[in-house]
C-alpha cells in the first residue's frame, strides 16, 4: 500500500473550462435576449388591445368565435336544454288552423300544453263546439303524434266557454259561480 504523503485525497482530472464568450457571441446571446424581451412586450401590449376592444377576433379560419345564424342558435339551444318537446307542440299552436282545420279553429284555440302529463288543453267558444272537439278528440291525438312524435300527446282536454267570475252580489248562492256556472 502506497501513503499520500500530502495528505490530500486523490482528485480528479478537471474538466476543460468553456472558453469565454467573444464580441460575436455576447452579441448574439445579447440580441437574442432583446428579441425575447420585445416579443413579451408586443404580446402584452396585443393582449390590453384584445381585452378592450372586446375579445379575441376571429381570423380567416371558421372557429368557436365566429357569430352563428340565429336559427342555428336557436336549434342549439332548444337541444342543449332539452325543449324539443314543448318547442314542438308550441309549433302546432302556431299551426293550428292547418292541423285542424279553418272551421274548427275558429272555435277552438289551444291554451297550453301540460308536459308532464302530456295533455294539450283545448278552449272552446261555445259548448256545441267544445262537444265537437271532444268527439274528434282521438283523431286529433293520433294527427298530432304523427306530426310530433308517437306519445307527445296523450289527451286532449277541451273546455267550453268561460264565464266572467262573479264573486259578489246579493243573489249568490254558496258554492256557485255566478251564470256561467252551467257552460260546459
Amino acid at each position: 500500500m502506497t501513503e499520500n504523503t500530502s495528505g490530500d485525497a486523490p482528485q480528479p482530472p478537471k474538466a476543460p473550462k468553456a472558453p469565454e464568450p467573444s464580441g460575436v457571441d455576447l452579441a448574439r446571446v445579447a440580441l437574442r435576449a432583446a428579441k425575447d424581451a420585445a416579443r413579451a412586450r408586443g404580446d402584452a401590449a396585443q393582449q390590453k388591445r384584445q381585452a378592450r376592444r372586446g375579445g379575441l377576433r376571429s381570423g380567416a379560419r371558421a372557429d368557436g368565435r365566429d357569430p352563428m345564424a340565429l336559427g342555428s342558435a336557436i336549434n342549439r339551444l332548444i337541444t342543449e336544454r332539452g325543449w324539443e318537446a314543448p318547442a314542438a307542440v308550441g309549433g302546432v299552436m302556431g299551426r293550428w288552423p292547418q292541423i285542424v282545420g279553418e272551421d274548427v279553429a275558429k272555435h277552438c284555440v289551444p291554451e297550453r300544453y301540460d308536459e308532464d302529463e302530456r295533455v294539450l288543453i283545448v278552449r272552446c267558444d261555445s259548448t256545441a263546439w267544445a262537444t265537437n272537439l271532444r268527439l274528434l278528440a282521438p283523431t286529433l291525438v293520433a294527427r298530432l303524434n304523427e306530426d310530433l312524435g308517437h306519445g307527445t300527446v296523450q289527451l286532449i282536454k277541451v273546455q267550453g266557454p268561460g264565464g266572467p267570475a262573479r264573486r259578489y252580489g246579493p243573489l249568490r248562492a254558496p258554492g256557485s259561480t255566478g251564470p256561467g256556472d252551467t257552460y260546459g
